[in-house]
């Protein structure tokens, strides 16, 4: 099995080991271009350029932009009954996580006299992009609306790429059914995002952007980001797993390979650490099983050629002389998904020491597939490196603080001299003037 990197971490020459930690999402100058190019038939016709990007990338001659309510309804009706079941039971998980995550209100009195609170207050109109292309998404939306809904988001708009016969795909639309959206278009790609962004006839501009997409999809939100606020900027899945000589094998190359089979570019990598004491395999040795193990899996898998090329180029498997060491490494790498499989003793104590994964599943029974899924958390995570200052999409993604202050009398008064010296040092005197005007009142 061919992986980018193999071996001890310390012993990866700088080039290796910059491959295997930068995964920065910098498109090529095509990409950016076209991207512009298409934002700005956005701005400049609205919604024929909308029919024009239907017709030119998805081979869809567009009857309307807007898919009528009654056919997510139908899609839903027609839904085979186990899976409808299966969206029903990770929309009430993911109901239940973010309603327990629900932002509140809070206010303090740092002095006698002067309160400062601060409000969640729910945005008025967010859309929500479920990617169509090589698979649909239903996940995705599901991710994005229900939290929304949670946060007490006025109106959901779903935007959606159409396959052939003009329709985003039954499952999503299935999905915008059962997650209570508004309203759901017909569209993908970097169009779907400049119309959101910027608003047409038919679509109306939301305040906020939410899900994954293509590279063209991270690029308009990159390049609308001071147009519309957006979750994170994304890239392609990533997984790191820190196990220690404890964890099995085989476990471990199923979790690579069902985050490989995403796309080509997708990066994953083993960190194995040492524990303290024996446990009857060395780090190498499990490594060496991990390759053998990733040999035999991708072999039979019906996505071969995405994992193998995802591992051929963003793949890798290194050891390290301790914990600490694997766990600074991790940090540094900043995962979409970090598997935590580690011995009982030292688990939690390494959990706290995690701070830069989007999301960290503790154990082997934890498979990163249940979190994309049923769980409850949000799949929806910042990659690349952003972990190490962004965070997974939550009902926070879904309000804007409002802070409000009161100052009686008397606090004015006690303010009033200190607040004027200020203004005075900095040249304000009529910050000073109206400060003083409470002390002279008194």
């Amino acid at each position: 099995m061919a992986l980018r990197a193999f071996g001890e971490l310390t012993s990866l020459d700088a080039e290796t080991r910059r491959a295997i930690v930068d995964r920065s999402s910098t498109t090529d100058t095509t990409v950016r271009e076209r991207t512009a190019a298409l934002i700005e038939q956005v701005r400049t016709r609205g919604d024929d350029a909308l029919f024009q990007f239907a017709r030119d990338f998805d081979r869809a001659a567009l009857q309307a932009l807007e898919v009528p309510r009654a056919e997510w309804d139908a899609a839903l009706a027609a839904l085979d009954p186990q899976l409808r079941q299966s969206l029903e039971r990770a929309a009430k998980n993911i109901a239940a996580v973010h309603t327990a995550f629900l932002p509140t209100e809070t206010v303090c009195s740092p002095e006698p006299g002067i309160t400062v609170g601060r409000r969640p207050d729910p945005l008025q109109r967010v859309g929500i992009y479920a990617p169509g292309g090589r698979a649909a998404y239903p996940s995705s939306l599901l991710m994005g609306a229900i939290p929304a809904r949670v946060a007490g988001v006025k109106e959901v708009i779903v935007c959606s790429p159409p396959g052939p016969n003009g329709k985003p795909s039954p499952v999503v639309l299935a999905a915008a059914a059962l997650a209570q959206a508004d309203r759901v278009f017909a569209l993908g790609g970097a169009g779907a995002i400049a119309a959101m962004a910027l608003g047409t006839a038919t679509v109306p501009r939301v305040d906020r952007i939410m899900g994954p997409g293509n590279a063209y999809v991270a690029e308009a939100k990159l390049q609308l980001v001071n147009q519309v606020a957006i979750d994170s900027p994304a890239g392609p899945s990533e997984l790191l797993v820190l196990a220690d000589e404890s964890a099995d094998a085989a476990a471990i190359a199923r979790e690579m390979l069902a985050q490989a089979e995403h796309d080509p570019d997708a990066a994953v990598i083993a960190v194995l650490a040492p524990v303290a004491a024996p446990v009857g395999v060395s780090v190498s040795e499990l490594a060496t099983a991990i390759v053998h193990e990733l040999e035999q899996q991708s072999a039979v898998t019906p996505r071969a050629e995405v994992v193998r090329q995802a591992l051929r180029e963003r793949g890798a498997i290194v050891t390290t002389v301790s914990l600490d060491e694997a766990i600074t490494f991790a940090n540094t790498w900043a995962a979409e998904h970090l598997l935590l499989v580690v011995r009982d003793d030292v688990r939690d104590a390494t959990l706290a020491a995690l701070r830069s994964a989007g999301t960290i599943f503790v154990g082997a029974a934890s498979s990163v597939a249940y979190g994309d899924y049923m769980t409850g958390a949000n799949h929806v995570l910042p990659t690349a490196g952003a972990g190490r200052s962004y965070s997974g999409l939550s009902t926070l993604d879904f309000v804007r603080w409002t802070t409000w202050q009161e100052v009686t009398p008397t606090a004015a008064a006690s303010l009033s001299e200190d607040v004027g010296r200020f203004a005075d040092a900095e040249g304000l005197p009529a910050h000073a003037a109206a400060a003083r005007a409470w002390g002279s009142a008194s």
